[in-house]
């Protein structure tokens, strides 16, 4: 059945419907969850083994070797990097986009099963999916209160016990981590004196209380009806069973006594913390760190206030028993919320610009209410659709519902106005309502399909940028499709009824002066000059090729250069400051230490809130995390606007500092998850650690020298200087005291830093047990040469006696690039230049010099991560623009059943190209740093699908004068073009105004959707005009031909 025709019969049923998906669409609201940005989940699996204590030479040896070779050869695998730290091995695995990462996870889990001698002290290989962690919503502090002199690291189990499950039992919240903490653990204090008093030796005491600390299943008795399960436990639940660990027995011959040696004859039992790898203060005061990560899919709005509720809960109740401040520095909902206020003010504003230009165009309250009213309906239906696709609302999002404001009126106000123009001459409302809407029906089907048909290349992009795409593609889908449907069922329905007493004639009562005299002169030129130029085949052709070639070069001469995605302004910056090598916990604080005493000044807690434009900004919080080889520093602003002014101040406040190197960044909309958006990596690769370091610090220099405002480090240090004490054995003064290397090695690991021996559980809680000796901060180097090492004889011989003991240097870190040692120079470039001529130098100029100087043998170096990912997203936009306007032209000739008037419909593109790229240039003169990024380039994808439907709409009038009424080729065309002004210019200005507040209201989140918005609301103004002065020549060349082949055929099939 005609379902326009039904519309029109059953009103009733269509405002009921209405309603439904109305309420609906708010119902929906509640299920769909809140974010800043969409999720996106990048193909990458990590690998993370920790060894304590173990030296970079050595994970790499034991560890990262092993797991690489295993892992070799996985399916899908399209890169493997690594990393062997002090105390840790990280291999990366990053396989190709479409992977079944499930799939792989499991592969890679079997795999690292097959490796079987891993060092005894490393712990299981920890996996984890990229995004399981990258969501830190939420940062918190817990500082002692005043009269609390108890070390802050004391309290790390505090942290992880109590304030941890606490914050994870709020809905929504994935992971809470601790940092700065130090933990319980075990201590058996073993006495060198005592020790040789019985003739026992360290591997002696290691290996019985590690066999000891059993727990084994043997099987299970069956007596009766019951089943006993059988185990032999003996694992250790209190000091007092350590210490109870016989060492050694002897039984008399002459009396039959038995003499035993305990553990707790030869060492003392006592519960201590372990020394914290991390050293955190916060606006001056020590404390440790805590984070909050989302569940994926939870609402954040929500999830944060369940956040607030548990931290009044645990500073009012918990912490404050503990002598302990604790309260949140960070949280994410904060900008969320500005920044979804910002969209849907710009929402309402877009809406009532759009009403607004509606009803100067129609002059009637009626005909305003029957078009505004597709504006909410097809918005709020949206919200159904996405919740059903399992889509987010963020800024993204929320931006593609801001856009479909302006854009979901296009086919209402062409059904409309062909309905207002059949009133005009003198049908009925119903008879009106019905033919005029079938009239345009094909023309709307084909505009709104074209709009969306442009999004189908963006939403089968895997990419980074493309999972971005991916929820404005969907919202400015669904709500243009549903648009379509309220334009032929709920326009012709309510205009049936409310415009049956209200005529055109009584529409065109209110005369607005100057505005009306425009209007009717802007018409009578535009005839005026369509029918001058259509009289002539070769001036049609010259104003064609000259204003499609003036728009092409314009667009090409004038386009920006390229960046990659938009920062945002979070008011957080984020620093990395590297130290000297060699440099402990200790150096490293105190220098965190002096720039902290440099930026106090600026504290608002300490001289006040207001700071004068020309004085540093004013910082709400500042705080340093330290931990061995690099320090990460934060600041938060008073004022969100001089965010960017904190850089230069936490530059300057460490740019004294002997041998250090930093870099400053404000943190990213996108998060961790998008990799950081301003960074170019070298990869530098070879065999010989030192030629590699070579190249990276040349590199590093000519980088300077071209990009010289640019920061610039190298992951990891240049420097192979990491300090080293190697403890070189002597074989045959080992053999004459008989004892082995691996005894040596864990005397000296036991009496330096500690042996681990197990993890126990004393009451409820896991532990370590760690086996030491009474001294363990050893404080000089030389002092490891007198470190006592008990032979089975009795003797205690100092270190030196056994073996050379030499100072030495050793590299700070091992990194591997598909299994070869490599080096990773990150470049961050000035905010005064774009990434993508960033790029262009670094790999014309810098990385060319340097080959032109020479290479050692075997060193190659490539651009990876941003750099490597703005030139893959790049080139598949281009190809995703060509195959969307192939889209567009293939349904247009199905439209059409021509490839001709799709072809002259076409010709719009290069002009809305050349409008979207003035648009971009005139936002650029109010804000220098506006670029060409991956979002922006998606207004030119928008605007392939909307600016063909004007030219539709003249093509498809032109045509329906022709063919129905009969009319000449001339005059079909500038009676399509009279009929066809007064639709496009009331679409094209309903969404020019309903996306103009996105383009003209900063704030949070506007730098997302600005450079998007400038393209579109100029590409759109711009071809309105243009595709005015191309379109209608082009017919008057080609429509003649085009109808007599046509009717060429149609004889010729008839005759057939």
């Amino acid at each position: 059945m005609d379902i326009i025709q039904l519309a029109i019969r059953r009103p009733m049923a269509v405002v009921a419907a209405v309603i439904m998906v109305v309420l609906f669409g708010v119902a929906s609201l509640s299920s769909i969850p809140i974010q800043l940005s969409p999720d996106i989940t990048k193909p990458v699996i990590t690998v993370v083994t920790q060894w304590p204590g173990a030296a970079p030479a050595e994970v790499e040896r034991e560890i990262i070797n092993e797991q690489e070779e295993t892992l070799t050869g996985l399916s899908g695998l399209s890169r493997i990097t690594s990393r062997a730290e002090t105390s840790r091995g990280r291999i990366e695995l990053e396989f190709e986009i479409g992977t079944d990462m499930d799939k792989a996870l499991l592969l890679v889990s079997n795999r690292l099963d097959r490796v079987r001698d891993y060092p005894d002290e490393a712990l299981e290989p920890r996996l984890r999916r990229s995004g399981e962690d990258d969501d830190r919503i939420a940062w918190f502090h817990m500082s002692r209160m005043e009269g609390n002199t108890t070390p802050i690291h004391h309290f790390g189990d505090y942290a992880e016990d109590v304030i941890r499950d606490r914050l994870e039992r709020v809905p929504g919240v994935g992971t809470v981590g601790v940092r700065g903490g130090g933990t319980l653990e075990m201590r058996v204090i073993i006495q060198p004196a005592k020790m040789a008093q019985y003739g026992l030796t360290v591997p002696e005491i290691l290996s019985t209380l590690r066999l000891a600390n059993v727990s084994v299943t043997a099987g299970d008795v069956q007596e009766g009806k019951r089943r006993y399960v059988v185990r032999t436990e003996g694992e250790f639940r209190s000091a007092e069973k350590v210490g109870s660990v016989v060492l050694r027995a002897a039984r008399d011959k002459q009396t039959g006594r038995t003499a035993r040696v305990l553990v707790s004859d030869v060492a003392d039992i006592k519960f201590g913390y372990s020394s914290p790898v991390h050293r955190i203060r916060t606006n001056g005061q020590p404390a440790i760190a805590m984070f909050a990560t989302r569940e994926s899919g939870s609402n954040i709005v929500e999830t944060m206030k369940g956040i607030r509720e548990a931290v009044k809960e645990i500073a009012r109740d918990a912490a404050e028993q503990e002598g302990l401040n604790f309260r949140q520095l960070y949280d994410e909902t904060v900008y969320i919320d500005s920044a979804i206020n910002l969209v849907v003010q710009n929402i309402w504003i877009g809406g009532i610009f759009a009403v607004g230009i509606l009803f100067l165009f129609l002059r009637s309250g009626r005909a305003t209410l029957v078009i505004g009213i597709a504006i909410p309906v097809s918005v709020v239906s949206a919200f159904v659709a996405m919740a059903i696709l399992g889509r987010s609302i963020n800024v993204v999002s929320l931006a593609g519902i801001a856009f479909s404001v302006g854009m979901v009126v296009d086919a209402a106000i062409v059904v409309l106005e062909n309905i207002y123009r059949l009133r005009q001459r003198g049908e009925r409302a119903s008879v009106a309502a019905l033919v005029g809407a079938k009239q345009v029906w094909g023309a709307i089907m084909v505009s709104v399909v074209t709009t969306v048909a442009v999004f189908i290349p963006l939403l089968l992009m895997e990419r980074t940028a493309g999972q971005i795409f991916r929820d404005i593609a969907v919202a400015i889908s669904v709500a243009v499709t549903l648009s379509l449907i309220v334009s032929i069922t709920v326009i012709p329905s309510l205009s049936n009824r409310l415009l049956d007493h209200d005529g055109a004639s009584k529409g065109s009562r209110y005369k607005i002066p100057i505005i009306d005299d425009f209007g009717l002169w802007f018409v009578a030129k535009v005839l005026k000059l369509t029918n001058i130029i259509t009289t002539s085949r070769r001036r049609a052709f010259g104003v064609v090729a000259g204003v499609t070639g003036f728009c092409a070069f314009f667009a090409w001469m004038m386009l920006p250069p390229l960046e990659y995605l938009p920062e945002g302004n979070q008011n957080l910056v984020i620093g990395y400051i590297y130290s000297p090598a060699g440099y402990n916990l200790k150096s490293i604080t105190e220098m965190a230490t002096r720039m902290e005493e440099k930026i106090k000044p600026n504290l608002a807690s300490i001289s006040g809130p207001h700071a004068d434009a020309e004085s540093p900004p004013k910082l709400k919080y500042f705080f340093f995390l330290a931990f061995r080889q690099r320090t990460i520093v934060g600041a938060r602003g008073i004022d969100p606007g001089r965010a960017r002014d904190m850089v230069p101040l936490l530059r300057d406040s460490v740019k004294d500092e002997p041998g250090t190197k930093s870099t400053f960044r404000q943190s990213s909309i996108f998060g961790r998850r998008a990799g950081g958006t301003r960074s170019i990596n070298i990869d530098i690769k070879g065999p010989v650690l030192e030629d590699i370091s070579q190249v990276a610090q040349r590199i590093s220099e000519v980088i300077e020298e071209h990009l010289p405002n640019s920061q610039v480090r190298a992951r990891p240090r240049i420097e192979v200087g990491e300090p080293e004490i190697r403890v070189l054995p002597d074989p045959i003064r080992l053999a004459d005291n008989g004892i082995t290397a691996k005894d040596l090695a864990l005397s000296v690991d036991a009496f330096n830093d500690g042996v681990r021996i197990a993890e126990i559980n004393v009451g409820g809680e896991i532990i370590d047990l760690i086996l030491m000796g009474p001294e363990t901060d050893v404080g000089t180097t030389q002092a490891i040469q007198n470190l006592p090492v008990v032979v089975s004889s009795g003797k205690i011989l100092p270190v030196s006696s056994l073996a050379k003991v030499q100072v030495t240097t050793g590299p700070t870190a091992i990194w591997h690039r598909e299994r070869q040692r490599a080096i990773t120079v990150r470049v961050r470039p000035d905010n005064d230049i774009a990434l993508g001529d960033a790029i262009n130098i670094v790999r014309d100029k810098v990385l060319n010099q340097v080959a032109r100087e020479g290479l050692p043998p075997g060193i190659r170096f490539q651009l990876t991560g941003t750099a490597k990912e703005l030139d893959a997203t790049a080139a598949e936009l281009k190809w995703d623009l060509i195959l969307a306007l192939a889209i567009v032209f293939l349904l247009m000739a199905v439209l059409f059943e021509s490839f001709v008037y799709p072809l002259i419909i076409v010709f719009s593109v290069p002009l809305a190209a050349a409008g979207g790229v003035l648009g971009l240039t005139i936002l650029r003169q109010f804000d220098s740093e506006q670029r060409l990024d991956m979002l922006t380039i998606l207004g030119f994808v928008i605007l392939i699908g909307i600016v063909v439907n004007n030219a539709i709409l003249i093509v498809h009038q032109a045509l329906h004068h022709y063919r129905q009424e009969k009319m000449e080729c001339q005059e079909a065309v500038l009676e399509a073009t009279r009929n066809r002004i007064r639709p496009i210019f009331m679409s094209t200005l309903t969404s020019v105004f309903g996306m103009l507040p996105l383009v003209l209201f900063p704030g949070a989140g506007s730098e997302i959707y600005r450079g998007l918005g400038s393209v579109v609301v100029g590409g759109l103004s711009f071809s309105a005009i243009l595709t005015l002065a191309i379109v209608p020549p082009l017919l008057s060349i080609v429509m003649q031909t085009a109808e007599n082949s046509r009717a060429k055929r149609a004889k010729h099939r008839t005759v057939s």
